[in-house]
């Protein structure tokens, strides 16, 4: 359930649980098929800017309509990459790209398997398209369910937080 807590001067917003749960399990179990860890460092109700330079997006629909993303620096697409095919990338690649294609497949499958049953539920994805580079903007229908959680990836070689992180973000509505 998405909750709104009121102050006298400010909303906030709260992510739906179940969207969250869905995020957070697919995720993982991706990661762990890529031989990667990462924490959990944020959940967030509202679209905020992904600083990564790799997107993957999928489209939901069913008795929801939606998409996923996600998004992620070079140096985390090459490191779970690498870790999904058993080899190692310095660099964006082709096999990176559809390395990343399959990781938003392998999320996206997870979490329509574990939103079944929920008022989220959706019976159908699109192939997955990646983005590659900065500058782009997503715009969001009004009313619709937004849900993201920003992971922390444990790599070692990446000096700076931006190069660590990875976004998966939900979207959907009601049809």
């Amino acid at each position: 359930m998405s909750v709104a807590v009121e102050s006298p001067s400010t909303t906030v917003q709260v992510a739906d649980e179940l969207i969250v749960r869905a995020i957070l399990s697919a995720t993982v179990d991706c990661l762990n098929m890529c031989d990667a860890k990462a924490r959990c460092v944020g959940i967030a109700a509202v679209p905020c800017h992904d600083f990564g330079s790799v997107t993957g997006m999928i489209g939901l629909h069913g008795d929801v309509s939606g998409f996923v993303t996600v998004n992620m620096s070079e140096t985390v697409a090459c490191s779970a990459v690498g870790g999904l095919l058993q080899d190692r990338f310095e660099r964006l690649s082709p096999q990176v790209v559809d390395g990343v294609g399959e990781m938003t497949n392998i999320i996206s499958g997870g979490i329509k398997r574990t939103l079944v049953g929920t008022r989220w539920a959706f019976k159908h994805v699109t192939v997955p398209s990646v983005i590659v580079g900065h500058r782009y903007q997503i715009a969001y229908a009004k009313g619709i369910e937004y849900a993201c959680a920003t992971f922390e990836h444990s790599n070692a070689d990446a000096l700076l937080l931006t190069d660590r992180l990875l976004h998966v973000a939900v979207s959907l509505i009601k049809l």
